[in-house]
């Protein structure tokens, strides 16, 4: 072998050399650039959903708030008429017991007229 063909050698070898290198390198920064736009992707993904997932609650507390209110609304309107028949929860008993002395007098009373 002669000296221009061990230099030739010498410098295929070191020019195949600085490819593998050149080509790890192109992976390395290939595989950082695909990782970053997955990071990115989930990072949008992760932002979207949550922003879905708020609306949804909002959407979630204004019906649970209405069904409160109305439900609320319908109890009002159950005891304002239990008061306009006269039973309050305070005192259902002795109206109970005062309309069922009633009862008991008109009872004996038509018992008499027959």
């Amino acid at each position: 072998m002669t000296k221009d063909n061990v230099k030739k050698v010498m410098e295929t070898a070191e020019d195949v050399t600085r490819k593998i290198w050149l080509a790890g390198l192109g992976a390395y920064g290939k595989g950082f650039d695909e990782i970053q736009d997955r990071y990115e992707q989930l990072n949008d993904d992760a932002n979207r959903i949550f922003d879905e997932l708020v609306s949804k609650g909002e959407k979630l507390e204004e019906d649970t708030k209405a069904k409160i209110k109305e439900k609320t609304s319908v109890e009002q309107r159950v005891e304002d008429v239990r008061k306009k028949l006269g039973f309050d929860s305070s005192d259902t008993d002795s109206k109970i017991e005062e309309l069922t002395a009633k009862i008991d007098v008109l009872t004996e009373a038509v018992n008499k007229l027959s």
